[in-house]
């Protein structure tokens, strides 16, 4: 059983997901106080998070950023049909996944289900190693000899991928589609946004150099001694 904090200001929408949400054991969490949504999601502590893009304070957008200073939960957006750049804005925000309105509450279950897979992967299994670093899908933790670093869901999944494919060029389109279904809303610098944001924290421990760009094609990983 999972906790889902939901940023919704919909009644009828926060019915209906909790009662999807309910038929699988999962307890729903809401907003109080509109000013204080970040506080209040770093209180319950929840293990994903639902975010709409209009809310009665400040927008989705801002409040993504703000509680990514709290947690790396995994967050899936909510917003209207056919708007591009809300999506686009929200996954470089920090959002991991979206689901567009109206939608099947089947379909928001199974990305639900598939994040909530992601972030607590079974025991066992779940340590990744390349040359003397250790990364642990399980935590979203790198560990390395020169530190660590706590990662994102969608960072850790991009780091795993790029693990699972050490030294090959992984492309744009592969990770696309592996990451947000083939990104039909989404386009190259979103992804870009991402794995910069990877590329950022893994300068904290000096191994930015690890992560190389092949233009135009994709990204590789190479161990840490390569030039």
């Amino acid at each position: 059983m999972a906790k889902i904090f939901i940023v919704e200001d919909n009644p009828a929408i926060i019915q209906t997901i909790h009662d999807e949400l309910a038929k699988w054991k999962h307890s729903v969490v809401t907003v109080n106080d509109w000013d204080y949504v970040d506080q209040e999601v770093a209180a319950a502590s929840p293990d994903l998070i639902l975010f709409d893009i209009t809310l009665p304070t400040f927008d989705g957008f801002y409040w993504i950023n703000q509680v990514r200073k709290v947690t790396q939960v995994p967050i899936i957006v909510i917003s209207a049909a056919d708007i591009d750049s809300n999506i686009m804005h929200a996954i470089t925000s920090g959002a991991d996944d979206y689901i567009m309105k109206p939608f099947s509450t089947a379909v928001l279950l199974a990305k639900i289900q598939a994040l909530l897979r992601r972030s607590h992967e079974a025991e066992g299994g779940n340590i990744l190693t390349w040359d003397s670093n250790h990364f642990n899908s399980l935590t979203n933790e790198l560990t390395t000899p020169q530190g660590s670093i706590q990662l994102s869901p969608t960072e850790s999944a991009l780091l795993g991928i790029l693990i699972s494919h050490l030294d090959h060029t992984v492309t744009k389109e592969y990770l696309l589609e592996s990451l947000w279904q083939g990104g039909k809303f989404l386009n190259d610098n979103t992804l870009n946004v991402n794995i910069s944001r990877l590329r950022s924290k893994l300068a904290t421990i000096n191994m930015d150099r690890c992560l190389r760009t092949e233009r135009g094609i994709g990204y590789r990983l190479v161990n840490n001694h390569e030039d």
